[in-house]
């Protein structure tokens, strides 16, 4: 059974920074393309990024394109998502997943496994 634990959320004013971390437990963490997404109040869950098995390739959604960056340790199991120039509409309970596919998918259900979800608000 795969485990995915986010941490690092928190309130945040807007303009600051946040780094997200999830730690993957259970099967070879290597094995998986890694995304991150999240849900507003109200809202679908949304795509946000998403990091190939390497790390060598990495995709974001426009909205977030330029001012968050994922990337992954292998060795630590771990896919972080750092975030900056936060905006109020960042507001949301961030989730990671894994995925078996290839091809950085952005679709929810490309994703085989999903963590309980982090908070993330950030204050205007």
């Amino acid at each position: 059974q795969v485990q995915l634990v986010e941490s690092g959320g928190g309130l945040v004013q807007a303009g600051g920074s946040l780094r997200l971390s999830c730690a993957v437990s259970g099967r070879t963490f290597s094995m998986y393309e890694m995304g991150w997404f999240r849900q507003a109040p109200g809202k679908e869950r949304e795509f946000v990024a998403a990091i190939t098995r390497s790390g060598g390739r990495t995709y974001y959604a426009d909205s977030v394109k330029g001012r968050f960056t994922i990337s992954r340790d292998n060795a630590k199991n771990t896919v972080y998502l750092r975030m900056s120039s936060l905006k109020p509409e960042d507001t949301a309970v961030y989730y990671c997943a894994a995925s078996e596919s290839y091809g950085l998918s952005l679709t929810l259900t490309a994703y085989n496994y999903w963590g309980q979800g982090t908070q993330v608000t950030v204050s205007s």
